[in-house]
């Protein structure tokens, strides 16, 4: 049986005033943090920090596709409406697929807290190439939201009020062939249909 490889996972902030020095990055400690709560599966991270050029964050994003071979991107900020905010535009350039379901979820969970949720324009895609794909997500830039984000909303018992997105990307990741991904269901339940469940532990 040939073992699978290992999950890579590429996580990038992007923000002028982090990446210049002006003030320290919360953005990747944030997915940092989350991820190693999450999930049970060996991974293995690529970070970077970035200012909002659409130019460099196209190129990182491609790059850690392309060459660092990640199977999942997380993105961090960028995704407001004023005119530095170009994350998700430069994620739709180098995509071969957009997902717009999680961009619709995200903005969703996010208005359970405020209105101005609205005015994000986060989205996701799929870049494909000729013997790769991975799936590219841009996430909120504030820490207590990319949780709230990844993981969904519970209530004071533990009962999920609202899904978190994170909830989908195993398969997802599976889909496009990656490697199989499980979570620890106490932060995050992943979803796949029964035929496509192996055994706990059993990857």
């Amino acid at each position: 049986m040939t073992s699978e490889p290992t999950l890579l996972i590429g996580l990038v902030s992007i923000s002028d005033r982090a990446s210049g020095g002006v003030y320290q990055d919360q953005g990747l400690p944030a997915l940092q943090a989350w991820l190693a709560g999450a999930l049970t599966t060996p991974y293995r991270l690529e970070t970077r920090l970035i200012a909002d050029e659409r130019p460099q964050i196209e190129a990182t994003l491609t790059e850690l596709c392309d060459d660092a071979r990640c199977h999942l991107i997380l993105t961090t900020g960028g995704t407001g409406p004023s005119r530095r905010d170009v994350t998700p535009e430069a994620t739709r350039a180098v995509g071969s697929k957009e997902m717009p379901g999680f961009g619709e979820q995200m903005r969703q969970i996010s208005l359970h807290f405020v209105p101005t949720a609205i005015l994000s324009r986060q989205t996701a895609v799929i870049r494909e190439t000729a013997d790769h794909a991975a799936l590219i997500l841009n996430l909120p830039g504030q820490p207590k939201a990319i949780a709230e984000t990844l993981g969904g909303l519970k209530d004071a018992a533990g009962a999920t009020l609202v899904g978190g997105i994170f909830a989908a990307v195993p398969y997802c990741v599976d889909l496009i062939g990656g490697p199989y991904m499980e979570t620890d269901p106490a932060v995050c339940q992943a979803f796949r249909p029964k035929s496509a469940r192996r055994p706990q532990g059993n990857v």
